[in-house]
């Protein structure tokens, strides 16, 4: 099967202008949808993040992890966490929050902040970074933030730093441009997150040395274009 391509035949990925009705290869519901595979292979988010979302949750769950990338590597290994995907937009916040709560020695704060995160997650579908110009793992970040913070619509200081965050991981990531990359997104907003967090709420957590081990299965990677590409 070719990297980044199509999870039923391999075949390349198709970006359509406009939406069109399609059948998920897999629950058969039919969805309106602006990407599908050339042999006309569609797969919906909730059966494209199948046991993706819930592998995130179980790892997190049981890491004493105070490293963000370091746990995200991990993660990102596992085979139902694909190359590009929506799991990533769950996958930021979930790592943030884990180690954060580790960090700060608040584990029982865990499990309800990830639960929280998931379903805040989940509106944000695949895609995004193209369609609607906001990276998903750059929203994770905000997620992460606003959670932590016990943010609302209402807030003011939670508020400011929870769009804050969003607004300078997507700033990293933007410079960097195109095509999508997930794994790039996911250590750019890692990384920006964990010096955010140590200049606005002075937690310090664990940081590490990036060097991709994902790129010969993505292949729109940028190489040596991108900082963490290991040539």
């Amino acid at each position: 099967m070719a990297s980044g391509g199509c999870i039923i035949c391999g075949s390349d990925l198709i970006y359509l202008n406009e939406s069109e009705s399609l059948q998920c290869s897999i629950c058969k519901e039919t969805i309106l949808s602006n990407a599908r595979c050339v042999q006309g292979h569609f797969i919906c988010d909730h059966c494209h993040e199948l046991d993706g979302f819930e592998l995130i949750q179980q790892i997190c769950l049981k890491s004493s992890s105070t490293n963000p990338v370091e746990l995200a590597n991990l993660i990102m290994s596992f085979p139902e966490i694909k190359m590009h995907g929506p799991e990533h937009h769950f996958l930021v916040p979930a790592v943030l929050i884990t180690t954060y709560y580790n960090k700060t020695e608040k584990p029982g704060l865990i499990s309800e902040k990830l639960n929280k995160a998931r379903e805040r997650a989940k509106n944000i579908h695949g895609g995004f970074c193209g369609f609607y110009g906001t990276c998903g793992a750059g929203v994770g970040t905000g997620i992460f933030m606003s959670l932590i913070l016990n943010s609302t619509p209402l807030s003011k200081e939670e508020w400011k730093l929870s769009n804050l965050m969003t607004s300078k991981s997507l700033l990293e990531i933007a410079n960097y441009g195109g095509p999508r990359c997930c794994k790039r997104d996911t250590f750019l907003s890692l990384e920006t997150s964990v010096d955010f967090v140590e200049e606005h709420l002075n937690i310090k957590l664990d940081k590490s040395t990036v060097k991709c081990k994902f790129f010969e299965r993505n292949k729109e990677c940028k190489n040596q274009e991108c900082k963490y590409y290991p040539g």
